[in-house]
């Protein structure tokens, strides 16, 4: 069951061959990380994910989270799933011992929650967010915030969530209308809606933590003026027991595409007026506080579209070898012939490698930015530090918004080899397809990204993590050229990257000295196109690993490494010969996008 939901082979070749993730045991910080240990890990996420978790994907899609008198149950494999959580201390593997967590590496952490989210990432987003919550008591809280939260939400004792969109503001966060009243004793009234809130209330954990962003009296309009507080469901005493509900109340929840088995809700604080915070931060500094949650939040997300695009590939592949349907095509004329497993059908074969691709490459990206945060907590150079933190930055909207549109597209062709069986409930392929959907969505919708990268990381630093990145994928062309069989696919991916190169500069200067609103139009392609670009790297720099280790391979190590090698050919001539055409798209400047007049789309 476990090879449905991550492949062992390929989570081992980018830790250990590609990466070389042992190497981080040498420094003080992750001294206990040695590969048996990292090893084990990931075994035992593994058996946690099928013994415990997997159950909970069904449960949630089809019994859900359910919504009655303020009140949200969830299905009773949750609750055993939690505890299984909580007693292996998985909810903060990368934090601080002395706060609950395990201190691992983030590389592992994230080759883990393969697993993990792969089995259920409705559920696992209990996880996610409760961790989260913490993250941001542990950067912004005082002492006495973080002694009463911070270790009972990484272990998981209690839950958290985040409280940011409002029924008229959506993603204008600037527009909330949610107010906080100081109340002379340090605490404020809280008062306001607010929507979209995944998890915002169960009965996993008897007490959830919100953070909230609202607005003190008086503050500045627009994000200048956001604070950031902490609000519990039930208020905590001075001893951490837990004392009175603190007028926070669930008054519906979503009816949704997927993800059932995670509650959104609308929730009102202060409806009685005995809502109660207190500042998490600085006053009006909320905004910067949350952007810190996001970027972990919308790291996340992307992980979450690779944990359904895995299994449906894997579910895919596993269904074509064994489904038989019709004559091979070269033996169609010969009405004796016997059908033949789909995989020998071509255009099975197409998808097929179109996921395998996808799926592949974006693990290593993923993996790549784990590992990059590890090496900037283990390296002593600031300037290096802050070159690898600006890579992560760049590739932060890229990793949400891209890859969650691609991995959609990976469900959707898993459903297409399964045919007619893809689209019923009978299999796994439509809940796999329904839950990605929203990845696209939410922790800021892909457009949001797109103009994230445009408007924000293209010219950050004067465009130093732009160039670090680009220097990045120089060096995997230099080294894969090395290679006798990489050579060529070096020589593929390099004019995409200098096509990429003169987009970039073409998109930069038209977002400030030309036409914002064309430039803006073009900033999804232009995301796109980066994507395109950093997959085929990825999968170069796999190609080339593998290309290194192929003399003396063992047959069925010498099949897998073939197969990367096939992989980054196949993406080279067929699907990087497409990003380019998109690239030529966004130099030719079209602005009809902005340029239709409203009337002119119809639909009156």
């Amino acid at each position: 069951m476990a090879q449905i939901l991550a492949d062992r082979r390929d989570i081992d070749f980018v830790l250990h061959e590609q990466l070389k993730v042992e190497e981080l045991a040498k420094h003080p910080k992750f001294k206990d990380f040695n590969r048996k240990s990292v090893d084990l890990i990931i075994s035992e996420a593994r058996n946690l994910a099928v013994k415990e978790i997997l159950p909970t994907q069904v449960d949630g899609d089809r019994i859900g989270a359910r919504f009655e008198n303020g009140a949200v149950t969830v299905p009773e494999s949750y609750h055993k799933a939690w505890k299984a959580l909580r007693d292996g201390e998985w909810l903060a593997m990368t934090e601080d011992p002395e706060w609950g967590g395990q201190g691992m590496p983030h590389v592992v952490a994230t080759a883990a929650s393969d697993y993990l989210m792969g089995a259920s990432f409705a559920f696992l987003m209990h996880a996610g967010l409760s961790h989260g919550a913490g993250k941001l008591i542990e950067a912004f809280g005082d002492a006495t915030q973080k002694r009463l939260y911070l270790k009972k939400l990484f272990s998981g004792e209690w839950a958290g969530t985040m409280l940011l969109t409002e029924p008229e503001a959506g993603s204008d966060v600037g527009a909330l209308t949610t107010v906080a009243t100081p109340n002379g004793d340090g605490t404020y009234s809280i008062v306001g809606n607010k929507i979209f809130i995944s998890g915002g209330e169960h009965d996993i954990t008897p007490n959830i933590v919100h953070p909230v962003l609202a607005r003190i009296e008086g503050a500045p309009a627009g994000t200048s003026g956001i604070s950031l507080f902490v609000v519990p469901k039930i208020r905590v005493n001075d001893d951490g027991s837990l004392g009175e509900p603190n007028d926070v109340v669930c008054t519906g929840i979503e009816e949704k595409m997927g993800i059932h088995g995670n509650a959104t809700c609308s929730i009102a604080l202060g409806g009685k007026g005995k809502c109660v915070g207190t500042l998490l931060g600085e006053a009006n500094k909320g905004m910067r506080a949350m952007f810190m949650m996001m970027n972990d939040a919308r790291l996340m997300v992307g992980h979450q579209g690779l944990a359904c695009a895995s299994p449906s590939y894997l579910y895919a592949v596993n269904y074509a070898r064994t489904r038989n349907q019709g004559r091979h095509l070269l033996k169609m004329l010969d009405k004796s012939a016997p059908a033949v497993p789909i995989i020998q059908h071509p255009d099975v074969r197409r998808m097929l490698m179109l996921m395998k691709v996808h799926v592949e490459g974006f693990r290593s990206l993923f993996y790549y930015l784990g590992h990059l945060s590890d090496r900037i907590h283990t390296a002593s150079d600031a300037d290096e530090k802050t070159r690898m933190q600006g890579i992560i930055d760049f590739l932060i909207p890229i990793a949400k918004g891209y890859v969650t549109e691609r991995c959609f597209d990976v469900c959707s062709q898993g459903v297409q080899v399964y045919g007619g069986y893809g689209y019923v409930r009978e299999y796994p392929m439509e809940q796999l397809l329904r839950d990605c959907r929203i990845t696209a969505i939410y922790e800021g919708t892909n457009g949001i990204q797109a103009l994230d990268l445009m408007g924000r990381k293209l010219g950050q630093n004067q465009g130093r993590p732009i160039m670090d990145l680009f220097d990045e994928m120089r060096s995997a062309l230099g080294a894969a050229r090395e290679q006798d069989r990489t050579s060529s696919l070096a020589d593929a991916l390099e004019p995409a990257l200098i096509r990429l190169e003169e987009v970039a500069r073409h998109m930069g200067t038209t977002a400030m000295y030309g036409d914002l609103l064309t430039a803006a139009a073009h900033a999804h392609p232009f995301m796109e196109v980066c994507g395109d670009v950093v997959l085929g790297w990825m999968l170069l720099w796999r190609a080339r690993v593998a290309a290194e280790a192929l003399p003396g391979a063992k047959e069925k190590d010498a099949v897998f490494y073939d197969g990367q090698i096939k992989g980054a050919e196949f993406y080279a001539k067929v699907m990087l010969p497409v990003a380019m055409g998109r690239m030529e798209a966004i130099l030719s400047g079209c602005g009809l996008a902005v340029e239709m007049p409203e009337d002119a789309f119809g639909g009156k």
